[in-house]
């Protein structure tokens, strides 16, 4: 299949510097979003020593691991550069990312998960959420407590349980399923998500006439337009048949 994509990182309305990171290396067909912390440069390091971290390891990685191997290994290793800067700089101490990975492998997608960013899948007019935040409101929704809107209001939304670079070493949700033509994915973090709707991202995603990088820029206009209190980063992936017409 063919991949088409577009994305977009910004600022939004009220930080004084973006701390979002993504990444599209389209050659080995892998995207990635990650989500820094820890304060204003500290969470931009984190966030760009993960993704980095994880693209260097595609670059390179292994034909004797699978996909789901070889994405658990540029995870780890992620973290352990992340966690290794903020003990060996004690001004980096305490920061961390998210970090969510979609990758491709022949007719099945791959996706690795850390923190609360999120990836979603637009197929057949269905929009679902693929990844879990890992987060201390999430399992509230999880156990119909808390709508996904009331998470988005809640005090303690930001507090993540998960994330790269805190500890040692880090859990990593893995999942892979199969690819279908016309599916939409869409990468994003929680700039997004705190603000637009699951039914706002649909109705965008699912707008006529549109490439995905038009759809990645209008989501992001769409959130700083409902105030952008945080970084926004998306990217939207398009799959279509290798055969034209």
């Amino acid at each position: 299949m063919h991949i088409e994509f577009g994305s977009r990182s910004d600022q939004g309305k009220v930080r004084a510097s973006n701390e979002d990171t993504c990444i599209v290396n389209i050659q080995h067909s892998t995207f990635l979003v990650a989500d820094g912390m820890g304060g204003h440069v500290a969470g931009e390091i984190a966030s760009q020593i993960a993704a980095s971290t994880v693209e260097e390891f595609f670059m390179e990685k292994s034909t004797d691991l699978t996909p789901d191997a070889w994405l658990d290994h540029a995870v780890q290793q992620a973290n352990t550069r992340v966690y290794e800067t903020q003990i060996r700089k004690p001004e980096f101490r305490g920061m961390g990312s998210t970090l969510t990975v979609l990758a491709f492998s022949d007719d099945r997608f791959h996706i690795a998960q850390v923190g609360d960013s999120r990836a979603y899948l637009l197929r057949n007019g269905i929009l679902r959420q693929l990844t879990r935040d890992h987060s201390v409101v999430w399992p509230l929704f999880e156990n119909g407590i808390l709508t996904k809107e009331d998470i988005a209001k809640h005090p303690q939304k930001n507090l993540i349980t998960r994330s790269i670079g805190t500890y040692p070493q880090v859990e990593v949700d893995l999942q892979d399923d199969t690819a279908c033509e016309g599916d939409i994915f869409l990468l994003c973090s929680d700039g997004l998500t705190d603000v637009l709707t699951d039914q706002d991202i649909s109705r965008t995603l699912s707008t006529r006439g549109k490439s995905p990088q038009e759809l990645a820029e209008m989501l992001v206009d769409e959130a700083n337009e409902a105030g952008g209190p945080d970084n926004i980063t998306t990217i939207v992936v398009s799959l279509h048949s290798d055969i034209a017409g």
